[in-house]
Parts: C-alpha cells; sequence; structure tokens
C-alpha cells in the first residue's frame, strides 16, 4: 500500500504519466505543464523524459520500467514526496509489436508485447490504486486503442493487449466504486506519432482488402487535450470510455 499523503511541496494538481518520453505521453505532459499541473514523467529513457520536461519547474523526471512493479511503486513514491500528492495516473506506456499474423508471432515477441502493454498498465494500475484507496480516490486513465474494439490486418499482440485493457479499465472503474477511484480508458485513432509509422502508415496502412492505403491523421496535441480534458473533470463523474479518431480514417466499418 502506498504512503499516505503529507503537506503538499508544491501547489497543483498532479499527474503521473507512463510512457511520457513520446508521442501522446510527451504531447499531454507538455500540455498539463502548461495548464499547471505538476507532471511526474516515467518512461526508460531519462534523455527522451528530459526532452519532454523542458527543466520545467513543475516536472519530476523519474525513469522507470513499467514492467517491473518495483520500480513502479518507487515511482508513485516518488511523486507523492515531490508533490505531496498524485491525483491522477495516465497509464500510457505501449509498444504495437511485430505486424505479423499469429502464426508468424514468436513466443518471445508475444512475450515482450505483452509485458509493456497489459502487465506494464496492471503494475502501474495496482500502485495508483493503492494509493488512490488510502487517500480519498483518484482517476486512472488507461491508453487504449481503437483496435480494443477493432483490429487491424496483422496485429494480433497488441489487439489482444488492448482488448484487455478493456477488461482493465472495466475491473478498476467496478472495484474503485467505494474508493472514488474512477477509470476510464481512452481509444485513439491514428495521431500523427511514432506509433503509427509501426504499422506502414507512411507508405499506406495494409487494409483487409489486401490494399494498402494512407489514412488520415490529426495532430497529437489534439488527442492531449482529450486527455487533459478527463484528467480534470471532478471524481464526482466517471468517464468509462472515450473515443477519438482522425476524421474520416477507417474505423467505422474498418476496410
Amino acid at each position: 500500500m502506498m504512503p499516505q499523503s503529507s503537506r503538499p511541496v508544491e501547489q497543483g494538481r498532479t499527474i503521473v504519466i507512463t510512457g511520457a518520453g513520446t508521442g501522446i505521453g510527451r504531447a499531454t505532459a507538455r500540455l498539463l505543464l502548461s495548464q499547471g499541473w505538476n507532471v511526474a514523467l516515467a518512461g526508460r529513457t531519462k534523455t527522451t523524459l528530459e526532452e519532454t520536461a523542458q527543466s520545467h519547474p513543475s516536472a519530476l523526471v523519474h525513469p522507470a520500467d513499467v514492467t517491473d512493479p518495483g520500480a513502479v511503486d518507487e515511482l508513485f513514491s516518488a511523486a507523492q514526496h515531490r508533490f505531496g500528492t498524485v491525483d491522477v495516473l495516465f497509464n500510457n506506456a505501449g509498444i504495437f509489436g511485430p505486424s505479423v499474423s499469429i502464426d508468424e508471432l514468436s513466443p518471445e515477441q508475444w512475450d515482450q508485447v505483452c509485458q509493456i502493454n497489459l502487465t506494464g498498465a496492471i503494475n502501474a494500475a495496482r500502485s495508483a490504486f493503492a494509493y488512490f484507496k488510502a487517500n480519498g480516490g483518484g482517476r486512472i486513465i488507461n491508453n487504449g486503442s481503437i483496435s480494443a474494439q477493432v483490429p487491424r490486418v496483422n496485429s494480433v499482440a497488441y489487439t489482444v493487449t488492448k482488448h484487455g485493457i478493456a477488461g482493465l479499465t472495466k475491473a478498476l472503474e467496478l472495484d474503485g466504486r467505494p474508493h472514488r477511484i474512477r477509470a476510464t480508458q481512452v481509444d485513439i485513432g491514428n495521431t500523427a506519432s511514432d506509433l503509427l509509422d509501426d504499422f506502414g502508415a507512411n507508405n499506406g496502412a495494409l487494409q483487409p482488402s489486401g490494399q494498402r492505403i494512407v489514412e488520415p491523421t490529426f495532430p497529437l496535441e489534439q488527442a492531449a487535450e482529450a486527455i487533459a480534458y478527463i484528467a480534470g473533470v471532478p471524481l464526482g463523474t466517471s468517464i468509462n470510455q472515450f473515443t477519438i479518431t482522425a476524421g474520416g480514417m477507417p474505423y467505422i466499418g474498418r476496410g
């Protein structure tokens, strides 16, 4: 169980963001810092976290591997020690993994995607839940994907783990109800990010028809605005699921 809150060192609300070094994690961290939040930035690479933080006085750079439960507990302890409280977790760390069908997916590749996308998310949620339970509540925002609803071609590892995030979010919302712990799954489709490049968007994304098309994208900053909105909603309101995609992308009736 995480320690009880002490007197805040700095004013303002505090969010812990995993996978804060790049992509949506970086965009969200910078936006919330500009809005007056305290932000604890976690990820595996210190230099990318420092690039995200840009020496902001309300940023805490704390390298952590989400697959290590002890490292995640230390992350929450560091955030609480620095800022006095933690209000929100943005459970964001993840990888796409290999773009292959299941018969071409090696056990090692599956283990890597599962460890980061699912076990890592559970580790962060466990630490957040324990802290929030002891301190009057909080909000957990899980970065799902529209692949949690409908898969891409050759995305079995990613799709399965993101469907797992859907179950995790529902379980957190249910078990957190007596403790004012709210959980949201955010399903984001086609931000202009490195993760989109992983499945060949620059050359056209593979469709169920076998064709490749260059799909529409939208700016990371607009997705970050959605995360910031959810993070700021009072705990009297639950937002169970939030889907945001690039206009016109193949999603409804995908492909």
